[in-house]
Formats: structure tokens, sequence, C-alpha cells
């Protein structure tokens, strides 16, 4: 527990410059975590984790993660199918951890097949969320663990270079900045679509793979 502590406030720290892989990483692993504990809280599921997540600690990266939050809520809002009972979705059991990751980093990499905007970022982190909400209800709340694993890996493989050029995290709270709200259902609703379309996709692949 206090080296998770510990890696949220590094993560919340590095704010002041710019970022390396390394902190990026840390800083999608500390959002990961708080995204999935506010989905298991929705679904009044208890987890364990650090006493204060980053959205409590402050700072710019608790902006980015209510901002996150919130995407998520409109996306989810928007599509309420295609982010719940995900795993029943995808045809995986949550109690092996290599499907389980191998589940969410073939969505991921579909997810991205086409390039990086923020709606497919969110969209990946409501599905870490639904994902991990299955888990615990399921009774595996380790996998928690391997989600958020697995969300730092595929920002390390994939979109470090993309979330640089745009100085960092920082970045999506843009999407919330002087928008109207006439614009975000087609922003979000697009996001939304392309993912139900995605999770399809990965579930035939899988299916293929047996």
């Amino acid at each position: 527990m206090e080296m998770l502590r510990r890696s949220s406030v590094f993560a919340a720290e590095v704010f002041d410059r710019s970022p390396t892989d390394k902190e990026l990483v840390s800083q999608a692993k500390a959002l990961c975590r708080d995204y999935i504990h506010s989905r298991l809280n929705h679904a009044g599921i208890g987890w364990s984790r650090p006493e204060q997540g980053v959205a409590a600690s402050g700072g710019k990266l608790a902006e980015v993660s209510l901002v996150v939050q919130w995407l998520g809520d409109e996306l989810e809002y928007l599509r309420p199918n295609v982010y719940r009972n995900v795993a029943k979705q995808l045809n995986i059991t949550v109690a092996v951890e290599g499907v389980v990751s191998d589940a969410f980093m073939a969505v991921a990499a579909d997810v991205f097949s086409t390039g990086v905007t923020w709606g497919k970022v969110v969209s990946l982190y409501a599905v870490a969320g639904a994902l991990a909400v299955d888990c615990v209800r399921h009774g595996h709340p380790a996998m928690v663990h391997t989600i958020v694993d697995c969300m730092g890996e595929f920002v390390r493989k994939s979109l470090t270079p993309w979330l640089k050029k745009r100085g960092g995290w920082a970045d999506v709270t843009k999407c919330v900045v002087n928008t109207g709200p006439t614009l975000y259902p087609h922003w979000l609703a697009s996001a939304a679509f392309a993912f139900g379309h995605y999770l399809k996709a990965v579930v035939l692949y899988l299916l293929r793979e047996k």
C-alpha cells in the first residue's frame, strides 16, 4: 500500500516540466487506479487502494484524473451496453491473469490501430474500469492490479510519443475547456461507437485463436 501511495505522489509531482517516458507511464497507471476505484464505487464494490488517490491529492494530475473520469461517465452514458459486462463480450474468464491481460492488450491494439485520439484513450480507460468491475464481482480483485499494469505497459509501448507531442496527460483537459456542451455528443459518440466496433472485432479474434 505504501508503495502504491508513493507511486501516485511521484506521478503527481512531475507536471512542472516535460515528462519522461517513465513518468508518463507512472501517471497512466495512477490515472487507471483512480478510474477503476471510481467505477467500483459506482458499482457499490469496495477495493483496497492507496488512502489518497490522485483525484483527491490536488495538483494538475488530479485535474486530469477528474476530467478522464468525467469523459468516461459521458461515454458510458451514451453507450452503456459497450462498457458493461466486458468480460462476457470478450468471451473470456477473469480467473486467469494471462487471459485478462491478453484480452486487454488485444482490445487496446485494435482501438489504436488507426491512430490515437483522446476519445480512444478515454475509451480504453472506460473498458479498464468495466473489466475491473467484472473481475471484482467474480471474486478476482487481484486482477485489478493486472489491468493497471497492462494500461501502463500499453502506454509505454504505444502512446508515449503521442503524449510527449502534446506535453503530457494535461492535454486532455483541453477537451473540456471553452467547449460548448453541444460539441460533446459528437466527439464522445464517435469514440463510443468506435469502441463498440473494436470490442466485437476482438471477440472474433479471440474466438479464432481458441
